[in-house]
């Protein structure tokens, strides 16, 4: 007799295809399960008309009623879990107050796997609206990692924290589709240098960190900042390219990338949960990346192999102006950089552990 099908019951804040913390996380290993005797159906809190406007201004009436709705759906599921051999819960259940719905999903579950990117649980998050964090059920993170059978987490810091409070944690990076990441950069001066940075408004402000930067490399190189996610970045006197974020243009404008900039600060306890993505999409693409020394950055970077790491303006400097004078280096990093990518930094190189997670949830 032919053994069913196991089911996967996948809670989590956004609809699926929508942001990088569950796109480049575990939504892009969906098929590998399928594939391999589970059948998975997502819950996202926002539907895909509530997440098109939930980061924007206004939309007072439509916010209210998104959420409202998300609770409901929230509730819905309650009734079905017990016909799930796995609920695999992202971040949180609900976005407010405390883990009612969490508390909930735990005594019911047979099993639960628990994805944590990020640290969404620090009390004082600089830029963070004060009135949201407040609102938030900040334990929430914690509460699911104590209750969890297994936490996925992003970071070695991030697994050090999971450690305090759960048995069993695997630290599985945020990881690139070598499949559809494809080269094209000729590492040529023969056009305009392209500074890349990708990411969102909320991100946008560590770009800033290399105004100062930008305005001394501009004395002697003709460059252009290409900058994808947040249209309104602009910085007077420097010439900018800012590109709004979609999926489908999301590679085509990462490839127009000569150099990718992954600048954080060192002195922010938020950046230490950072899975180095920015880093890895641009790598994956063959792109010379230089990034600041900092997190995990040194775990996806080796240090004047597959990229720079850099501390202060002054390295950040020296790096770009090398890159530039120098294509068959620009070539050699970005060739090391790819290699990285495929070797630990890909879905076929970690597919395998998030396998290995569910089926062990199934013994």
């Amino acid at each position: 007799m032919e053994e069913k099908n196991r089911k996967i019951l996948v809670i989590c804040p956004h609809p699926v295809g929508y942001v990088p913390g569950q796109r480049l996380k575990y939504e892009q290993y969906f098929d590998h399960w399928r594939n391999n005797g589970f059948d998975v159906d997502v819950s996202s809190f926002m539907s895909p008309s509530m997440q098109r406007i939930v980061y924007r201004k206004g939309y007072l009436f439509q916010k209210i009623a998104g959420t409202i709705s998300g609770y409901f759906r929230r509730i819905k599921d309650l009734f079905r879990i017990r016909s799930y051999d796995i609920v695999y819960l992202f971040l949180w259940s609900t976005p407010f107050g405390p883990p009612v719905t969490e508390y909930i999903i735990c005594k019911l579950a047979r099993k639960i796997v628990y994805d944590i990117d990020d640290l969404v649980f620090l009390k004082n998050i600089k830029h963070e609206n004060k009135f949201l964090a407040y609102l938030k059920g900040k334990n929430k993170p914690i509460y699911m990692m104590r209750h969890a059978d297994h936490v996925i987490s992003c970071t070695p810091y991030l697994d050090d924290i999971a450690k305090q409070y759960a048995p069993f944690t695997t630290d599985i990076s945020s990881t690139i589709n070598t499949d559809t990441y494809l080269p094209v950069n000729t590492y040529k001066n023969d056009h305009q240098l392209v500074l890349g940075w990708s990411g969102s408004h909320s991100t946008s402000r560590y770009l800033y960190l290399l105004k100062d930067v930008f305005f001394e490399m501009k004395k002697t190189v003709n460059f252009k900042l290409l900058v994808i996610g947040d249209q309104s970045f602009n910085i007077p006197g420097i010439e900018i390219e800012a590109v709004p974020w979609s999926l489908e243009n999301e590679i085509p404008f990462l490839q127009k990338i000569d150099i990718g900039l992954y600048p954080l600060p060192l002195n922010d306890e938020w950046v230490l949960g950072k899975s180095g993505l920015k880093a890895l999409q641009y790598m994956a693409l063959g792109i010379p990346t230089i990034a600041t020394d900092v997190g995990c950055n040194d775990r996806v970077i080796e240090n004047d192999v597959s990229g720079f790491l850099v501390k202060d303006e002054t390295e950040w400097l020296n790096k770009l102006i090398l890159l530039h004078r120098n294509p068959e280096l620009r070539k050699s990093i970005g060739e090391q950089a790819k290699i990285r990518v495929d070797k630990y930094f890909s879905v076929k190189a970690n597919a395998p552990k998030y396998l290995k997670i569910l089926k062990d949830q199934c013994k």
